[in-house]
């Protein structure tokens, strides 16, 4: 059996050495690895690009789906997180021993430009309304950089997006606006009210495309929160999806709008988001 790795190029483990986090790297562990300052064309910017392999991927040949994932800096290191990491290290390595392994994919954010990349829509208060330009880099950039380095399954079907707040804003929107790379997406906690609910009109117009969707909210992140996704969840139901197939929405009591609540949830959304 050739393991992935040795059809790389010679420089494939300098470009992409191991993130300096403990614990991963194992032989049961998450391969956790970055690839310094990629340059975005379309943004005209750059940023670190993190990467979570399954353990033992560089010795199979198997191939597995991706997640692309916002606010990459949140979800892994507590160190670069302002408030607390995902928790995506044992997420991800305990998918793998149930036999779901998957690859994460971090793109983090650019700070002072996170409101801008992260909203599809203008809002005159808030400003925003560089989204598709965000997803261009995404689509266009971190995808194929990604599958051409990893062991990936490209089409659609084993394609997701992911992100909680304005990063699930953006999770939702590109699996409408881009139904041809992504199949799934999860919108955690995400930002409805953004440009007074613009995405709501946005996506009734296109509701009738496929793909898998994943969305929820927590009690403590206030009425309205949950209101704006329940609303959506009718919408979505009235335009033919089903819950459970292909539209999951989960109301958490308790839980409040924070990284440790998306991740705990995004472990029980995984499998759905591949059909597993």
């Amino acid at each position: 059996m050739t393991a992935f790795s040795e059809t790389r190029a010679p420089g494939f483990r300098f470009d992409w050495p191991r993130y300096p986090l403990g614990g991963t790297g194992g032989t049961d562990q998450v391969d956790l690895r970055v690839k310094r300052q990629v340059r975005s064309p379309q943004l005209r910017n750059r940023r670190d690009i993190l990467i979570a392999l399954p353990p033992g991927w560089d010795e199979s040949e198997a191939r597995y789906p991706v997640v692309y994932m916002h606010d990459g800096q949140n979800l892994f290191d507590p160190s670069t997180s302002a408030n607390g990491d995902w928790g995506l290290v044992a997420s991800l390595a305990e998918e793998a021993r149930a036999g779901r392994p998957v690859i994460v994919v971090g793109i983090p954010n650019i700070g002072p430009r996170r409101r801008h990349e992260y909203s599809p829509f203008r809002d005159t208060t808030h400003g925003g309304g560089g989204g598709d330009r965000y997803l261009e880099f995404v689509a266009a950039t971190v995808k194929p950089l990604i599958d051409a380095s990893f062991p990936t399954r490209p089409d659609r079907t084993h394609t997701a997006t992911a992100g909680g707040s304005l990063a699930g804003l953006i999770s939702l929107y590109a699996l409408y606006r881009l139904p041809d790379v992504f199949g799934a997406a999860a919108a955690l906690s995400p930002s409805l009210w953004f440009a007074d609910r613009s995405i709501l009109t946005f996506v009734s117009a296109h509701a009738r495309r496929t793909g898998k969707l994943y969305m929820d909210a927590g009690t403590r992140e206030g009425d309205e929160v949950v209101a704006d996704v329940e609303r959506l969840r009718d919408r979505l139901l009235d335009a033919g999806r089903v819950e459970g197939t292909d539209l999951v929405c989960v109301v958490e009591d308790e839980a409040g709008h924070d990284e440790a609540a998306w991740g705990r949830r995004f472990r029980a959304a995984l499998p759905f988001l591949f059909g597993r």
